[in-house]
């Protein structure tokens, strides 16, 4: 294992521009460098370098980090591969730091497993061409299907043999313990002593990692009896989760990123047809529901995803159920639909790689409208089908982070579903201000007339829905009207909590001076960090952050001053494994912003960050306060609505005198009219 004093030594030896600049080309703007994105097409520069602060930013795409990511992520390096790279091109050696009793164990261990997979992996790909059974059940099978002898060595397929134990005898007697076979789950291991072969009589679909390791195995059973199961898979080791996996992915990542696109498609044989076709951009989803672990992976490289189902209804609702997560994700989703009781594979092997590539390019919609267009088939005039599809079509939109996305998709879907785009547009605004309330408070909105949950149909735990007028309560009484409120909007404190997290980010080591009295009553001149100052006086306050990342990183913070530490080393965020927050973090610590030097030349001086830094933080820790109490403020007059009590009334008057009070000294202190 690489040291940490060595791992120190690389950062501290790496300039970010040079290590970029030979992939990009860029030029120098400001502090900064800019040039093309190297992972998404653009023709207007977008890629932003700082070299003062040793991260990257595209203003376009999103993408960032420091100079490991961009290596990991532009060259498909695992981190010990980057450091390596780096070490190599500033000629520092590597120092290997021996290793605790307890690492060495869990080293070895997790080492056993890649070895046994990889060791299993040759065998059964061995028996697959030179034993009599292999070839002729396995290979028969393979080339059954269309596949080549290239495409099939090129996954690594194979055979286990239709014995109880073959494989295991053949692993013991070289070398490998029960304990590693029954960890892999190559080997299954009875309580009465008998032991299994899990993949007997099985062709064998190896599961690679991003580099090229065996990680576990994907088993076909060629019986027609229905009693087995089609396929089996390894089960979860330390080395193998199959929802943190994607079939195909070692094979397709380079295609994927060369071409920004991939294609997600249902099996692994769906996976292999498309490579020998010629679309090497394919994946599926191991076996497994689709799920966030893969999505994310599949955004690494590229944001472009066509989904490819089976045409049938069963592949139709398939489609909608793994659409979602790519939407929250930020993909850009498009889908194509096979003929009924066609797949990729089928397809394939009816009419060609050549036929396949121009279904595939003729065929291929924009999911959303495609699902509009399958949703309005249903509605055949019945207004209740109609308002559930709308329901549907919105719930599906609110998915969508891009404003400009969203407001086409409005419009198009609009238009199909024959409806006013104005009606569109407002169910979408009551979605999303509903999933906005949900993320802020963990709750549904109780002002809000739906308040069952828009998939299960379940009324939230606490909440009951308030009677419309003319309505009866379960005791025939007469219903009381419903309160009119405004519809909920953006919590007005967020963007002052993200202006203080990017104070912290990026001049949380600035010293800054107070004016102060010593025990004498002598002045005196007191220095703290802007970090020291943020984080007592939210302390202090007792305030929190409502945006849960803002927090996250505010607690970061706090968790080092209090333990005597002046300011925090941003790398811990940039380099951090929670993409959130490293994604966030470094988006405030870059801007593609700078003071022109027009200004020097007209002889005006414009103020730097620097100079105004003291004023910045302070106004910026009391405008935070402000918008905190104004939100205290309008929550109790919306608690009027509800209250019956007098005395609760008079409570609630009290409290807002109270607020409205300390909201005065501080649009004093603002030098602010404060009504």
């Amino acid at each position: 294992m690489i040291d940490q004093e060595t791992i120190q030594r690389i950062m501290d030896a790496t300039r970010i521009e040079e290590v970029i600049g030979e992939f990009v080309s860029m030029k120098r703007r400001g502090a900064n460098y800019v040039g093309c994105c190297p992972f998404h097409n653009e023709k207007t520069p977008s890629f932003s370098v700082s070299p003062a602060k040793g991260i990257y930013k595209c203003f376009g795409c999103g993408e960032s980090g420091n100079t490991v990511g961009f290596l990991m992520k532009h060259e498909h390096y695992t981190y010990p591969e980057a450091l390596r790279w780096l070490a190599a091109k500033y000629n520092i050696e590597i120092v290997e730091e021996e290793l605790t009793d307890e690492q060495k164990e869990r080293n070895n261990e997790r080492d056993a497993l890649f070895h046994v997979s990889e060791f299993a992996q040759k065998y059964f790909a061995d028996l697959l061409y030179n034993d009599e059974m292999g070839a002729a059940v396995g290979l028969s099978y393979f080339h059954s299907r269309g596949l080549t002898d290239n495409v099939i060595k090129a996954f690594g397929l194979g055979y286990c043999l239709d014995q109880w134990d073959a494989f295991t005898k053949h692993a013991r007697s070289s070398g490998y313990s029960d304990n590693v076979l029954q960890k892999t789950g190559l080997s299954i291991f009875k309580e009465d002593g008998k032991v299994y072969d899990r993949f007997r009589d099985r062709v064998m679909f190896p599961i690679y990692s991003v580099s090229g390791r065996v990680l576990g195995f994907s088993g076909r059973i060629l019986q027609k009896e229905k009693s087995p199961a089609k396929y089996v898979n390894s089960p979860d080791s330390e080395i193998f989760s199959k929802s943190h996996i994607l079939y195909g992915l070692y094979q397709a990542k380079s295609a994927i990123s060369k071409l920004d696109k991939c294609y997600l498609v249902e099996g692994n044989i769906d996976v292999i047809s498309m490579f020998q076709s010629g679309v090497e951009n394919t994946v599926a989803s191991c076996g497994t529901s689709l799920t966030i672990e893969q999505v994310r992976l599949m955004r690494r490289y590229t944001k472009n995803i066509t989904v490819l189902y089976d045409g049938d209804s069963a592949g139709i609702k398939a489609a909608f159920r793994a659409v979602n997560m790519l939407f929250e994700e930020g993909m850009h989703v498009r889908v194509v639909l096979f003929p009924d009781s066609e797949d990729p594979d089928s397809y394939a092997q009816k009419y060609g790689s050549a036929k396949l590539q121009e279904y595939l390019a003729e065929n291929e919609s924009n999911f959303i409208l495609f699902k509009t267009k399958v949703l309005a088939q249903d509605i055949k005039g019945d207004p209740i089908k109609k308002a559930e599809v709308l329901g549907d079509i919105v719930r599906t939109i609110a998915l969508v982070p891009d404003l400009m996305e969203r407001a086409e998709y409005v419009k198009q879907c609009a238009s199909l579903l024959k409806i006013p785009e104005e009606t569109l547009q407002n169910e979408l605004a009551k979605t999303l201000n509903r999933k906005l309330y949900e993320a802020m408070n963990h709750k549904p909105d109780p002002n809000d007339k739906d308040i069952r949950d828009t998939e299960s149909g379940e009324t939230h735990p606490g909440l009951t829905a308030t009677p419309i007028e003319g309505e009866r309560t379960e005791d025939g009484g007469e219903a009381k009207t419903r309160p009119v409120v405004t519809p909920f909007s953006l919590n007005p404190a967020q963007s002052q909590e993200n202006k203080i997290v990017s104070l912290l980010l990026n001049y949380g080591d600035q010293w800054l001076e107070f004016e102060s009295k010593n025990d004498k009553g002598e002045p005196q001149v007191e220095k703290c960090t802007v970090a020291q100052v943020i984080v007592g006086d939210l302390l202090e306050d007792r305030l929190t952050f409502d945006d849960a990342v803002c927090q996250q990183i505010f607690n970061i913070y706090a968790e080092r001053i209090n333990n005597g530490d002046s300011a925090v080393d941003t790398q811990i965020f940039v380099t951090s494994e929670d993409e959130m927050m490293r994604e966030r973090a470094v988006a405030m610590m870059m801007t593609d912003y700078h003071v022109s030097d027009k200004w020097k030349d007209k002889m005006i001086h414009v103020p730097s960050q620097q100079e105004r830094l003291r004023m910045d933080v302070e106004e910026s820790l009391l405008t935070l306060k402000l918008k905190k109490l104004d939100l205290k403020i309008d929550d109790i007059d919306r608690q009027f609505a509800f209250v019956d009590d007098d005395d609760e009334k008079l409570m609630l008057v009290a409290q807002k005198m109270s607020l409205i009070k300390v909201r005065r000294q501080l649009g004093e202190a603002l030098n602010r009219v404060i009504s």
